[in-house]
């Protein structure tokens, strides 16, 4: 298990290179919440991490990785995410995720079709107990 979190760290790392030089970090801090998310094809994972995590590989399937940390302590939080994804015809996907724990570190992971350059506006809902907060971002997804 720890190869795998090693391992979509570096898919995460990545990922992010390739993004627009203007989401170089995706990270918002929502009230004590530091939140990280990833939207990548899933093509991105080697074979030997999707087959760690149970994951297809797909060039028209997306990954959306989401981590929540305590703003202060930097400590993963165990959280309970929902959400969509729609796309500019207004075609929307519900997003199913799934907890990953490896150690202290705590991944939330969902999949979801998608075709060559198409843009979406995630709206996910994160939750712990009585705290609620709503993460939105726009994410632009490519096919190899």
């Amino acid at each position: 298990m720890r190869k795998l979190s090693l391992l979509l760290k570096g898919v995460m790392i990545l990922a992010v290179f390739l993004m627009q030089p203007a989401q170089a970090e995706q990270k918002k801090t929502l009230g004590n919440w530091d939140i990280h998310y990833i939207a990548f094809n899933s093509t991105f994972l080697t074979p030997d991490v999707a087959r760690a995590a149970n994951l297809s590989r797909n060039k028209t399937n997306a990954i959306i990785n989401i981590s929540v940390l305590d703003s202060q302590s930097q400590q993963a939080q165990q959280v309970v995410i929902s959400g969509i994804a729609r796309n500019l015809l207004g075609q929307q996907r519900e997003l199913i995720f799934r907890e990953i724990k490896d150690g202290d570190a705590i991944y939330y992971i969902a999949v979801m079709p998608f075709r060559n350059e198409e843009q979406f506006r995630f709206s996910l809902d994160i939750r712990q107990g009585n705290q609620r907060q709503q993460l939105n971002f726009d994410q632009k997804l490519y096919t190899e």
